[in-house]
């Protein structure tokens, strides 16, 4: 059986968190992404750029040394890291078009195992669809990583065969990161485990999806930040 106890989503910013070489930069999207931000080590030097403007952004902030004239693409209160700066949106958006960014971490509807990416519209007519920076971000990236919750309020999986919603980048996501596995999506049609949430089998959560998942060939790890 497979209950709903998935990881935190802080557990979750801390695995993104560990795969994001030392001196790289990164582009960390609104939502869940805004947390790896906070599980960066200051000695890997990595650079995270907002979409906004802001290249060289600290973590999140809290209580009375908030500022809300800095603040990122998601409107969260951050800090600015040594030697960060702020660009205005020409010169931010020329680092994504221009393949500057090593890394995008991005917030996902759907995901497919091609790795597929939905994440700008829902499908809801009474919804306000909002693409923002995502499909420059989708292709400018070298790498694209995704975080979501694998299945939806109604059980549903959100890591599909093929997606239904609208896409925003074709065979774009390499990696997934969810609650309840770590996926890695760069190899074809069928999702690699990397890690899975404690007591979950392999077995139990292909069938859950409805298709075949393959485990990495150095085994699947126990989910750990």
């Amino acid at each position: 059986m497979m209950d709903n106890s998935g990881v935190s989503r802080d557990l979750m910013a801390r695995r993104v968190a560990r795969d994001i070489p030392a001196g790289a930069v990164v582009n960390l999207g609104i939502g869940m992404p805004e947390l790896v931000g906070n599980y960066l080590r200051p000695d890997d030097e990595v650079i995270i750029h907002t979409e906004n403007g802001i290249v060289g952004s600290g973590p999140t902030v809290a209580g009375s040394i908030q500022d809300f004239d800095l603040i990122n693409a998601g409107r969260k209160p951050v800090s600015l890291a040594r030697g960060g700066h702020f660009v205005d949106h020409a010169d931010s958006f020329a680092l994504v078009r221009g393949g500057h960014l090593d890394i995008t971490v991005l917030g996902a509807f759907q995901v497919s195992a091609a790795g597929d990416l939905a994440n700008w519209s829902t499908g809801d007519p009474a919804a306000l669809p909002s693409p923002g920076g995502a499909m420059d971000l989708a292709v400018g990236a070298r790498q694209v990583f995704a975080m979501m919750n694998l299945f939806d309020r109604q059980g549903r999986p959100r890591l599909v065969e093929r997606c239904t919603l609208p896409l925003t980048g074709a065979a774009v996501v390499k990696r997934l990161y969810t609650d309840f596995a770590v996926f890695d999506l760069s190899g074809g049609q069928t999702p690699v485990v990397l890690d899975l949430a404690p007591g979950l089998a392999l077995e139990t959560l292909s069938e859950k999806l409805g298709f075949s998942l393959l485990a990495a060939e150095e085994g699947i790890q126990a989910y750990a930040g």
